[in-house]
């Protein structure tokens, strides 16, 4: 069975960093993510509002880098959490636990606080979302490879 989830799109509110009696972080944050496609009525693209939970350094790098606004892609699984309402009606959440996150903008599209030259963190991922590349004109040093028609298979 898998259970993986990735999502992109901006912060809701900047992350509140807390603690457990045990002293283990948490950061609960809301990611705004926009659908693919508009509606029909109001020609408008509709929005979606998932909660995210993030453990120890996971939240704290969550807590020290991001800001609201800033665009976030979060790797973790989809899991459910039943609670009782102030009413006592039995109720139910669904909400992402995150193993992995990214900055999903650049220095160059937010310019506020915070080193955006940090690394993602989580999990076994480091480093940001690969930068598009451009070969070097020219050619460069490389020489070229000869082909003699004869495959190798």
């Amino acid at each position: 069975m898998l259970n993986r989830i990735i999502i992109m799109g901006r912060l809701t509110r900047d992350p509140e960093l807390r603690r457990t009696q045990s002293g283990t972080p948490v950061t609960t944050i809301s990611v705004a993510v926009d659908r693919d496609y508009q509606s029909k009525e109001s020609q408008e693209k509709q929005t979606d509002f998932i909660d995210v939970v993030a453990w120890r350094s996971t939240a704290e790098f969550i807590s020290k880098y991001f800001t609201k606004g800033r665009m976030i892609v979060v790797e973790g699984s989809l899991q459910s959490r039943k609670w009782q309402d102030k009413n006592g009606q039995n109720r139910v959440s669904w909400e992402i636990q995150a193993s992995n996150v990214y900055f999903g903008d650049s220095r160059r599209d937010n310019q506020g606080g915070g080193d955006y030259g940090a690394p993602s963190y989580g999990g076994q991922s480091y480093g940001s979302p690969a930068q598009s590349y451009t070969a070097p004109a020219g050619g460069g040093s490389y020489a070229e490879i000869e082909e003699d028609g004869e495959l190798p298979f």
